[in-house]
């Protein structure tokens, strides 16, 4: 007879109400496994940064999303700053969507775990899927789409759901954009027959070459924001030249406990 191990729980800290996992992209790629292997209900993950952390203070119901997820990665430095300030020093990156993706394709691609790819402009997430699968030799594609930049109507949202369970897939990258991303996976996830929903965002367009990436060196210290404020100035402005300060002004408060976030 086995014995069912008690599961030891990712550690984690709050950063202005926010739950953040203290988990780098080894450990993160391990969770999402062991979810595929197990198949046991739907689980979702938010690849969230100091971008994400701000919109949940002026949107509760996104907050609760973020802080119900199954895993919370910190995909900005901003975020693994805190969470050194939080005691946690195994934190000595951050864990960027598309170099999880990446990663993820990298070391199971053998193992037949079948992708399906939602979100991005048309062609996208085909051509995505395509980089992907020369990459990695055993890559499966379940399925791709891209949906409308406008909402669904329900038809077309069962259709989808319909489609995606059709195909079988042990894993569904989403590509919506914060919080777009986020709310759909929560939305849909007792629809869904996928062990794993992950919300990579730019990832889509990053690891598609659609769009160029800032340098490594850009992304390790905290300055991927400025890079993708030149390439993109009126689509990020208002997150990086507003959101940014804010952000930054919220933290300290914190930090000195001159004001309590929930």
């Amino acid at each position: 007879m086995s014995i069912a191990l008690a599961r030891t729980p990712i550690p984690s800290f709050r950063l202005l109400g926010v739950r953040v996992d203290a988990v780098q992209i080894p450990g993160a790629v391990a969770q999402i496994e062991q979810w595929i292997e197990e198949r046991q209900g739907c689980h979702y993950v938010a690849v969230t940064g100091m971008h994400g952390v701000m919109e949940a203070q002026h949107d509760p119901a996104f907050k609760q999303i973020l802080n119900t997820a199954d895993l919370v990665v910190s995909d900005g430095m901003p975020l693994v700053w805190a969470g050194r300030h939080h005691g946690f020093d195994s934190m000595k990156r951050r864990v960027y969507g598309p170099e999880l993706m990446m990663t993820f394709c990298r070391q199971t691609a053998g193992k037949g775990y079948r992708h399906y790819f939602y979100g991005g402009a048309e062609g996208v997430p085909e051509h995505l899927a395509d980089t992907l699968s020369r990459h990695f030799p055993g890559f499966q594609v379940a399925g791709c789409y891209s949906p409308p930049f406008r909402q669904l109507s329900e038809d077309e949202d069962r259709e989808a759901v319909a489609r995606i369970n059709a195909s079988d897939a042990d894993i569904l990258w989403v590509g919506l954009s914060t919080p777009k991303q986020e709310k759909w996976m929560y939305a849909h996830r007792q629809q869904l027959r996928v062990p794993v929903l992950m919300g990579v965002g730019a990832a889509f367009d990053l690891n598609s070459g659609r769009l160029t990436q800032a340098p490594a060196w850009m992304r390790e210290h905290g300055m991927e924001w400025f890079f993708r404020l030149v390439m993109e100035p009126r689509r990020l402005w208002r997150r990086y030249l507003v959101l940014g300060p804010k952000f930054a002004w919220n933290v300290s408060l914190e930090i000195l406990k001159l004001k309590q976030y929930q």
